[in-house]
């Protein structure tokens, strides 16, 4: 059984570059980087089961905005590589919660120094910017509005509101690091916020053909591609009902319940293999 649980990590390590150099999560004593093991963050991003259906959903959700998009289609070669784009937002968020407050810093910054090069018009004319302070923010709250879901959905459906709305106004500081203004704190904040972007968003055939490369891009390895694409249903299912809808990603009715089932199999093997990771690590400093 060892055998195949040392399997299962080093394929998940690999598919997330997992201690390949890219991130250090040590810390030096009495530093518990920007949150510490006490918070939310920390509760919240220690499942990769959810984190990735979660991971998934925000893509979708983020290349509902026309900025969004054009940045991705324009700055970036998401036709051969989404898998790693997938890969570096997971290191940011797992460099960003577990580790130092210096290394927190520095993935900021590196995020930051990307984002001065990504600008350009989009097909009507309208310039657009990374750095355009709202854009930041549709960006953040989609992130982590889809996290929390999928924490919810396939990890703990019983988190209090409470804790729900501290890990809001917790990553809503990141948020602001990265530049984004006027972040949502709440559930009903966030609730109110996808109410008032709602008219500003659009799909068209390059959202689709983004989407179609998220969820048709081949797994490292063969032995991954159930899970891979049970993760992807996983995250279509977190979606809001609207941007199911704009994406035309219909499923039946009992879509969710199946889905939600063979996500709790999968997240118990996981959570069985996965003896060595970032909140594991974290924790055992």
């Amino acid at each position: 059984m060892s055998d195949i649980r040392d399997a299962i990590q080093d394929q998940v390590h690999r598919l997330v570059g997992f201690g390949d150099g890219g991130v250090d999560l040590s810390r030096p004593p009495g530093d518990d980087g920007l949150f510490g093991p006490a918070s939310a963050a920390w509760r919240v991003h220690g499942d990769f089961t959810a984190m990735m259906a979660g991971g998934v959903a925000a893509l979708l959700l983020q290349m509902l905005h026309p900025g969004a998009l054009a940045g991705v289609w324009d700055h970036s070669n998401f036709r051969q590589d989404m898998l790693g784009r997938l890969r570096r937002t997971a290191q940011f968020i797992s460099g960003t919660t577990y580790g130092a407050t210096a290394t927190a810093e520095a993935l900021i910054d590196r995020v930051r120094s990307i984002h001065d090069r990504v600008a350009g018009t989009l097909p009507d004319g309208t310039p657009y910017s990374a750095n355009d302070p709202a854009l930041l923010t549709w960006v953040h709250v989609a992130e982590v509005a889809m996290f929390l879901a999928a924490y919810r959905r396939y990890r703990d459906p019983d988190v209090s509101g409470a804790e729900q709305d501290r890990y809001l106004a917790e990553m809503a500081t990141l948020g602001e690091r990265l530049g984004a203004t006027d972040v949502p704190r709440s559930r009903n904040e966030v609730e109110a916020y996808f109410r008032s972007v709602r008219p500003q968003l659009r799909a068209d055939h390059r959202t689709r053909e983004v989407a179609r490369a998220l969820m048709r891009q081949q797994p490292a390895s063969a032995t991954l591609a159930p899970a891979r694409a049970l993760m992807m249903e996983g995250g279509i299912a977190l979606l809001p009902d609207w941007a199911r809808a704009m994406h035309g990603l219909g499923r039946s009715p009992i879509h969710r319940p199946v889905v939600r089932a063979g996500m709790a199999g999968v997240g118990s093997v996981l959570r069985w293999a996965l003896t060595d990771g970032s909140a594991k690590r974290a924790r055992a400093q």
